[in-house]
């Protein structure tokens, strides 16, 4: 049995500190397996393993920072200040990345988003894997306009396949542009958010960001380009192959995608689980597998998945885990 006692905590943090009707204490209890008991004055953490009671210091020690610094503590804050505990146990960290709109500040708030930052930063071709709110379309559209600012490229291009999610659009009113814009949808609202929605209209206009379906892809050549697959689980291995090789000079790809929410007709090979098994050995492409610690939307999606993944009947085969070979600048 490990234990800790914490006596520098402010009798006026300890409301905010565990909650309404202790929903934060609660919480603290099951995330890190310890014990938390307040008595005295003090606060005490005891349990079995010696790193969840180190761990749930910290995130104590974060927490009272957060309510010093804001007075409050909302549903939000805790998340990023207990997830941050628990995936960052590392000596060195992801400065913000560099986006045009002013006093936005964007950077990774997790151990596995720190990763997948970093493998953008050094790798030309990157995959990225996990579940949904993990940041995996944020921080690439996020890397992209850093890309542009800095005249690393002078083009993105963020393409998504036209693949419905169980529902069928096809016969919903307007040309084709009208058609396709709920696919492209979410790169488009998280590119406003980075750069503002008049500047990103001016760059759409002047052809230096484009957002297309997969299937505009076929037989051009992307040279000075960041270009993002997002929702990669719904290309066929056809489909992968042909956007892959568009990759023109100093161009970078990211592709992401989660492999459980896969929406092609059923026995169709989804293109990414394929990519992942062809492409682990080349040098210069990095994999990326972002989890449900890396989850920084609203606190219900971890649990909302977390239930799902515990009672599907069907759960489907996982992708080799083995990490790429990384690239010589590594």
């Amino acid at each position: 049995m490990t234990e800790a006692t914490i006596s520098s905590i402010e009798p006026q943090l300890i409301l905010p500190l565990f909650g309404a009707r202790d929903q934060h204490l609660r919480r603290l209890r099951e995330q890190f397996g310890v014990d938390i008991i307040h008595r005295n004055g003090k606060v005490k953490v005891s349990g079995e393993n010696e790193e969840s009671v180190s761990q749930a210091l910290e995130a104590i020690h974060r927490l009272t920072s957060i309510i010093r610094a804001r007075g409050k503590l909302t549903p939000e804050l805790y998340d990023e200040a207990v997830a941050s505990v628990s995936q960052q146990p590392s000596d060195r960290k992801v400065g913000p990345i560099d986006v045009i709109q002013v006093g936005r500040e964007v950077r990774p708030k997790t151990k596995g988003q720190q990763l997948y930052v970093e493998a953008i930063r050094k790798h030309e071709l990157v995959f990225a894997v996990g579940p949904a709110g993990t940041g995996k379309t944020y921080l690439a559209v996020a890397m992209a306009v850093e890309a542009l600012k800095n005249q690393r490229v002078k083009k993105i291009v963020l393409v998504r396949p036209a693949v419905e999610a169980g529902e069928n659009l096809g016969f919903l009113p307007g040309d084709l542009q009208a058609k396709i814009n709920p696919y492209l949808r979410p790169l488009l609202d998280a590119t406003y958010e980075m750069m503002g929605y008049d500047q990103v209209r001016m760059l759409m206009e002047r052809d230096v960001i484009e957002v297309a379906p997969l299937a505009y892809m076929r037989g051009r050549t992307l040279n000075d380009a960041f270009i993002i697959l997002d929702e990669a689980q719904n290309t066929t291995v056809a489909q992968m192959k042909m956007f892959l090789t568009r990759m023109g000079m100093n161009s970078r790809i990211v592709v992401s995608g989660d492999v459980t929410q896969v929406d092609l007709p059923r026995g169709v090979r989804s293109g990414l689980s394929d990519a992942l098994e062809r492409l682990n050995k080349i040098t210069g492409v990095a994999r990326i597998d972002l989890t449900r610690h890396d989850i920084v939307r609203h606190r219900l999606v971890q649990a909302i998945i977390d239930a799902y993944e515990a009672s599907d009947p069907e759960p489907q085969t996982p992708v080799p885990r083995n990490r790429f070979r990384r690239g010589r600048d590594s």
